[in-house]
């Protein structure tokens, strides 16, 4: 066997002069896991140990899942000894000082990660990021206000971080921001698809004394106005339109992101009468033609004129 020189013994006695003090944070690799402590080797003559309570504040966490043996891993040394010859560490201290870099990033890029939501609170309910507690207001959940927030336990939701606060211990997450930009990108797909002088579907979803917003079949909402509703002269949409009425509306034009639609150009045919028939009414009509001769200034002033029966 071949002698063992000092070379060998240079990683114990570089352990053996160094000093560990507490509120150190130190590197350290998992060696062992198990239901109490995990064992960490931090490069000191005796290995450190960390409380399963003092890896994470998050309550779904699970060492024997989410920790690796081999793994390295940062932790905040509590005590120098834990009375069994140990270092005591804490994860939980080293990871939330990292957690809120993490989380202040977030909120710059405004990049949006999946949390799952833990439990129902008034006005909310509270996830863990980074293993942060936080809260998303009942307000930040969808894109209309939720009334019951308990149906949003145990679901995962893509939010962005809306405040970050480490002093205040405040963190404040939006899924609705998400859910927004998602509909604003698909309403700028289904927009890049209209052509005007297209015909669709719709139905009248609000009246204002200036015309009609009508939601059309692909899910979109443009404005008729008043002047385009209908072929005769009318002093307020509601004469002829009423909320939830379905209507066939055509693309005037589109113009910064708003829609122009028109009721009355859908038929191409501009005259109210038709076949005798005044379909603003449904009532028959007679027409005045005169029998005299073309430039009889009296025939010209009746020629047109429409008597009522």
């Amino acid at each position: 066997m071949a002698e063992e020189t000092m070379k060998d013994f240079e990683k114990e006695l570089d352990a053996s002069f160094r000093v560990i003090r507490e509120g150190d944070v130190l590197e350290g690799m998992i060696v062992d896991i198990n239901d109490e402590v995990v064992t960490l080797d931090i490069g000191y003559y005796v290995p450190g140990v960390v409380p399963v309570d003092d890896i994470s504040a998050d309550p779904d966490f699970s060492p024997m899942r989410d920790l690796k043996i081999g793994e390295s891993v940062q932790a905040v040394v509590i005590e120098k000894d834990d009375g069994k010859g140990n270092v005591l560490l804490s994860m939980k201290e080293a990871n939330e000082a990292a957690a809120w870099e993490k989380l202040r990033a977030l909120f710059e890029s405004q990049e949006h990660v999946l949390v799952r939501v833990k439990e129902q609170v008034p006005s909310g309910v509270v996830a863990y990021l980074e293993g942060i507690r936080a809260f998303i207001p009942a307000s930040q959940l969808s894109l209309s206000y939720v009334e019951d927030t308990s149906a949003y336990v145990g679901k995962q939701l893509d939010v962005r971080v809306l405040t970050v606060d480490e002093d205040a211990n405040k963190l404040v997450l939006s899924a609705k921001s998400v859910l927004r930009d998602l509909e604003e990108e698909g309403n700028r797909r289904k927009m890049s698809a209209i052509v005007p002088g297209a015909i669709y579907n719709g139905t009248v979803e609000t009246l204002q004394p200036y015309g009609a917003f009508v939601q059309m079949e692909n899910g979109l909402t443009g404005l008729v106005h008043i002047s385009k509703i209908s072929m005769k002269r009318i002093n307020k949409p509601s004469e002829v339109l009423k909320v939830g009425q379905e209507v066939k509306v055509k693309v005037l034009k589109i113009e910064d992101g708003k829609i122009s639609l028109s009721i009355k150009d859908v038929d191409m045919n501009t005259s109210d009468i038709v076949d005798g028939v005044d379909n603003a009414n449904d009532e028959p009509v007679m027409e005045y033609h005169s029998e005299e001769i073309p430039n009889n200034p009296f025939a010209a002033l009746l020629s047109g004129i429409k008597v009522d029966e």
